[in-house]
């Protein structure tokens, strides 16, 4: 890997096992010749947002150095999501995983029919933005630090799930 661009990913599910979902994506990710991840927040057990009257889920964001460029690593993410069977039912809806392209360091606005930068209601959401403060407080988005921006939004019901640094490194009980 030759050209290396830091990006942030936001990462959630609540059917079946999200956090072992979160930990089998980033595996995925990490295992590519392309994709180094670099941090991994903790995971936070966050109530739904958008769609309220569906179980809790648990999130978190995790910084990875790619030579992809950010429709093709969001089309990476997309594949992965595929092969662990999510299934797009309806908007803001139950979900084995989610994998969202955030933000990319140093990288212009994009605004294309498949991706928007940065991600565009990630400053609207403490689910995002509390976890990825937690790995990257001095990221500016749209003006501000993400710390700045996890400060000011409602945390209400957002509680650590899980503080070990190498949880997403667990391999899967068979």
């Amino acid at each position: 890997m030759t050209i290396r661009y830091r990006t942030w990913l936001g990462l959630g599910g609540n059917i079946g096992e999200p956090i072992q979902a979160m930990a089998e994506a980033l595996q995925a990710l990490h295992a590519r010749d392309d994709t180094r991840v670099a941090a991994v927040s903790p995971v936070y057990r966050t109530p739904p947002w958008g769609k309220t009257d569906q179980a809790w889920f648990h999130n978190a964001c995790a910084q990875v150095e790619t030579s992809m460029l950010p429709e093709d690593l969001l089309a990476v993410c997309l594949d992965i999501e595929r092969h662990m069977k999510r299934e797009r039912i309806e908007r803001w809806g139950p979900r084995i995983i989610d994998i969202d392209v955030l933000v990319y360091e140093n990288w212009k606005p994009v605004e294309s029919p498949k991706l928007t930068l940065p991600h565009p209601r990630m400053t609207e959401r403490a689910f995002v933005l509390v976890p990825l403060s937690d790995i990257a407080p001095d990221l500016v988005v749209n003006g501000k630090r993400v710390a700045e921006w996890a400060a000011s939004c409602d945390r209400t019901g957002i509680e650590k799930a899980r503080e070990d640094a190498g949880w997403w490194l667990e391999s899967r009980a068979e």
